[in-house]
């Protein structure tokens, strides 16, 4: 891969986890319930991670940039993006993230179908995985809050 092509889309993903951090914090800057707030708080978080480890790994190319594969029940398929509100309910909280963290996969796996470059693509399909893996755990977190278990 020639390192203006690393480079490049180091910096695509880092803004775009720049864009996501950026868009938690304004969110839990307007949310009323102290548990959403807290919510978006988290996940803004969350995004300083994903900067930190692309960060590093753009300033250490030679290192495998590897994320582990995660089951993804593709619970994001059955939710509907829910309007951004103040008033917003935890569950809805959650699915808003989900959506977001399923637009970053489809963003990094649509690159991939497009790169030319074998390291290019092997790239963006690691990329999408941490995406993946971010979006499956709130998945998690959502099925808990969405679909409380009655006895």
């Amino acid at each position: 891969m020639e390192r203006m092509q690393f480079e490049a889309l180091m910096e695509v993903a880092i803004e775009r986890e720049n864009e996501s951090y950026q868009f938690y914090t304004d969110v839990a800057a307007t949310m009323k319930d102290k548990g959403v707030k807290k919510i978006f708080e988290d996940l803004a978080l969350e995004e300083i991670g994903h900067k930190n480890l692309l960060q590093n790994y753009k300033n250490i190319p030679d290192t495998a940039m590897k994320f582990k594969d995660v089951a993804d029940y593709k619970v994001a398929d059955t939710i509907e993006l829910p309007p951004l509100s103040i008033e917003m309910k935890p569950a809805e909280a959650i699915a808003l993230a989900i959506k977001k963290e399923q637009q970053a996969v489809d963003f990094y796996n649509d690159l991939a179908q497009r790169a030319i470059d074998h390291d290019i693509k092997n790239a963006c399909l690691e990329l999408a995985k941490m995406e993946t893996e971010h979006k499956v755990m709130l998945e998690d977190v959502y099925t808990d809050i969405a679909y409380i278990e009655q006895f």
